[in-house]
């Protein structure tokens, strides 16, 4: 014959000989012998709660059903839903926020509508995809769950930011790309702190917006975006070596290559004519960098870092004794550099004679 698995787990619950408890010496009734059952499953089920969800996912159904005379309480919408709204599932977000995301939206009536589906398949629970689904209010958990867990539903929309925007422009980029209000960006970029800023960076995060492809949308809110783009920095200096110390020195110097080099092939040359000024103040610079592009970049030109010099062009500059360059012709960029100034005055005469012989290519 069957029997109830509390009896199996707690003991039979039927009368045994009457015996006097501390309650009836008090005036008291004993509790009925379900709520006796309720009550030691409960404490049951919390002293097992190291286990985690894998022991609520086997006991929960059954302390409903003790609650509910057998049957489950109200915890599920009978579905399908109506309306429309959306849910962004942020990187990272585990089956527990996902519940309550979906609870808060009205989407699922309990945590426990979706969490009861995720128990009865993990293993699909587990691809679910950060970004933004679009699901009905008043859905069923499993209904919901099946939704999520198709990543044919998700919605795409992608943010470029590309290399060379200063921090005022790529708020403006981000802005204009996903609807969220300029003010919104301007009042996070305050607290750096909050946006994971390193402190090497000294609160300033001009540099650490990483340029790139997001999936941003307008209910990614501001703070969230510059916190995965300074995050994606950060993993990109680490994965190329840079040794913290040398996290925002290492930016800066990007950020003049990009601005000097006119291609792939001198940007190490550029690294090393910079390390030489700076390594050198008693050089033929006297240690200053004299460069436009520091210029520039103090008026808010263009000339921010890119991808590739965060893995080659600081970490590795190219050896060797150079103290100067100069393009010396316009349209292939080709570049020379020199270990004096009297070599760079050569240099600067080719240039002349280029600009000479292609009037209209030379300003200034």
């Amino acid at each position: 014959m069957s029997q109830d698995f509390t009896d199996t787990i707690f003991g039979d619950d039927t009368e045994r000989p009457a015996t006097r408890s501390r309650r009836e010496l008090h005036g008291k009734r004993r509790p009925p012998r379900r709520g006796r059952r309720l009550l030691v499953l409960l404490v049951a089920v919390v002293l097992v709660g190291g286990a985690g969800y894998g022991a609520y996912s086997v006991i929960g159904p059954a302390v409903r059903g003790l609650v509910g005379g057998g049957q489950e309480t109200d915890v599920d919408f009978p579905g399908p839903g109506q309306g429309e709204t959306d849910v962004v599932i942020p990187p990272g977000a585990t089956g527990e926020d996902i519940a309550t995301l979906l609870r808060d939206a009205g989407v699922t009536k309990t945590r426990t509508a979706y969490l009861d589906a995720v128990a009865a398949d993990p293993t699909a629970a587990a691809k679910i995809q950060p970004g933004t689904y679009v699901l009905m209010k008043g859905m069923r958990g499993q209904d919901a769950f099946e939704v999520l867990v198709d990543p044919a539903n998700r919605v795409t929309e992608r943010v470029t930011v590309r290399e060379g925007l200063w921090l005022s422009e790529t708020l403006a980029t981000l802005s204009k790309a996903t609807g969220v209000p300029l003010k919104d960006y301007q009042a996070a970029v305050k607290d750096t702190e909050a946006l994971g800023l390193p402190p090497e960076a000294k609160g300033n995060l001009e540099g650490w917006l990483f340029p790139a492809s997001y999936e941003f949308s307008d209910k990614t809110p501001a703070a969230q975006q510059l916190r995965q783009m300074v995050a994606q920095t950060v993993k990109t200096l680490t994965a190329a070596g840079v040794e913290r110390k040398n996290w925002e020195r290492t930016l800066i110097i990007a950020s003049i290559v990009e601005g000097e080099a006119s291609g792939d092939a001198d940007r190490g040359k550029v690294a090393r004519v910079i390390e030489n000024r700076l390594d050198q103040p008693d050089g033929p610079t006297n240690g200053y960098l004299q460069m436009d592009s520091t210029v520039n970049f103090a008026l808010q030109k263009r000339g921010n870092l890119t991808k590739s010099e965060y893995e080659s062009a600081k970490s590795d500059p190219t050896p060797g004794d150079w103290f100067y360059f100069v393009t010396v012709n316009l349209d292939t960029g080709e570049t020379l550099f020199a270990n004096t100034f009297a070599e760079q005055q050569a240099n600067q005469q080719k240039l002349n004679q280029w600009c000479d012989a292609n009037p209209g290519k030379c300003t200034g």
